[in-house]
């Protein structure tokens, strides 16, 4: 099947072969037939399976140069707006059309000079229903609205905004929504915003074959270390590293500065411009190592990530396999490495028991234990407190759970240990001469229920 089998006009194959796009994926072929009939759809099919491109496709198709605005897209985040935008333009290169991207965190006198001007919308629910409350949005000419990542918009709290701006829009519109999952929210705005929707399946998770998925029971104390020796040795090339928390994003990325290694942070804490800065460089190769928290598991273009690291697990299971699908995409092969510590054990087995996904437990590695400094660059000295260290310098130093243990007389610290259990055994093994990874379940295996 090609995009001119689809029925696609030239104007719009030829710009996508010049992408280098040429034959149309499983969700693209099922969406794009649909979506120019003008019929409501729901589209579930994981992040990096083409979807974008499904439902940009036929919208640039129908609109109508000069009669006002047509078109909105709805999204959860700043950055998944701005790359929504950038594709609408490159796929539509040959097409006459305006895109104005509505986000919040910027002046609105731009955004106000744009809308006046485009056709299509693209927008974060909360900005738009600023706009819509100052007088500024008009929605009356609105034949097609897109939802895309409704699920996360869900967990994110947007769904009582989502449906007063589908309130605001014309009854006979066209209405797309897409996501990973149908949770009961968005089943809720299917029941009340769709006519008769028909249902699109398609890569709901990565290819098995080309994503190999291992794990490493590691105590919390060294899993900084176990990171960069694990880094180190698989040689990578372009890695995204997940943690759970904001702050330990910006610590973990800290310290691998430290360690040479070119990294930057992109968590939800951070300005809208260096955010989009941090990315424009990771796609670009100036950065070849992103620290990030969920703000990237979802929706961003992030291109030829060869390992993904978990440095802990979220809560959300689907979480999981999200992060897990920034790699082994359009094709190519990836790895997930997951490292393991005793909080961890609960939402590993969770995601197991939903997914069943071929994890490979990995024995023990041998690996130089680094420093891990745990103070925030933004904060009072010996902030390093709140992350399991003691406050300043003292007895445990500035001890943490992402890295290791400080010391007052030695690196590693005294026998006396703040992260010790079992009767104050240490379980680690000697600091001389190099570690060895911990093992909490046995030899590379996971606890048993």
């Amino acid at each position: 099947m090609s995009f001119d089998q689809l029925g696609v006009k030239p104007e719009i194959v030829s710009a996508l072969a010049e992408m280098g796009i040429t034959t149309p994926t499983t969700i693209q072929e099922k969406t794009i037939p649909l979506l120019k009939e003008g019929k409501d759809l729901v589209g579930i099919s994981r992040t990096g399976s083409g979807k974008t491109a499904a439902f940009a496709i036929p919208l640039i198709e129908k609109i109508i140069p000069g009669q006002g605005l047509q078109a909105i897209i709805i999204v959860p985040t700043r950055e998944l707006a701005v790359q929504i935008s950038q594709e609408l333009y490159k796929f539509g290169k040959n097409m006459e059309f305006e895109v104005a991207t509505i986000f919040g965190g910027v002046a609105f006198g731009p955004q106000l000079d744009a809308m006046e001007n485009s056709e299509i919308m693209v927008g974060t629910p909360g900005r738009t229903l600023d706009h819509l409350g100052r007088g500024s949005l008009d929605l009356s000419r609105v034949k097609t609205v897109i939802l895309d990542e409704a699920d996360k918009m869900a967990e994110m709290g947007f769904i009582e905004d989502v449906s007063r701006i589908l309130d605001g829009t014309p009854k006979d519109r066209q209405t797309v929504l897409f996501g990973a999952t149908i949770s009961y929210e968005v089943g809720k705005l299917r029941q009340y915003y769709m006519k008769d929707p028909a249902e699109v399946k398609a890569e709901e998770q990565v290819e098995e074959q080309l994503l190999e998925q291992y794990y490493y029971n590691v105590a919390p104390f060294d899993k900084f270390s176990m990171l960069v020796h694990l880094i180190n040795k698989e040689q990578t090339k372009k890695v995204i590293i997940f943690c759970s928390a904001k702050s330990t994003v910006d610590l973990v990325a800290k310290n691998l500065k430290m360690n040479g290694f070119i990294a930057d942070a992109l968590h939800g804490d951070m300005q809208q411009n260096k955010r989009l800065k941090v990315l424009e460089q990771f796609n670009a190769g100036k950065i070849n190592m992103l620290v990030a928290s969920a703000v990237a598991s979802r929706g961003l273009d992030v291109k030829e990530v060869t390992h993904v690291f978990n440095y802990d697990l979220p809560q959300d299971p689907q979480e999981y396999i999200h992060r897990v699908g920034r790699t082994a995409r359009a094709g190519e092969s990836g790895k997930a490495i997951t490292l393991l510590s005793d909080r961890d054990h609960e939402a590993f087995r969770l995601i197991l028991r939903r997914y069943r996904v071929p994890v490979k437990a990995m024995p023990p590695e041998e690996f130089k234990r680094l420093h891990f400094d745990a103070r925030r660059e933004d904060g009072p000295r010996g902030e390093g407190a709140r992350f399991g260290g003691r406050p300043g310098p003292g007895r445990f130093g500035a001890g943490d759970r992402f890295g290791n243990r400080g010391g007052s007389n030695s690196r590693y610290g005294p026998n006396k240990d703040p992260h010790r259990r079992n009767g104050g055994q240490r379980r680690e093994s000697s600091h001389q001469g190099g570690g060895q990874q911990q093992n909490s379940g046995g030899y590379g295996g996971f606890p048993s229920d």
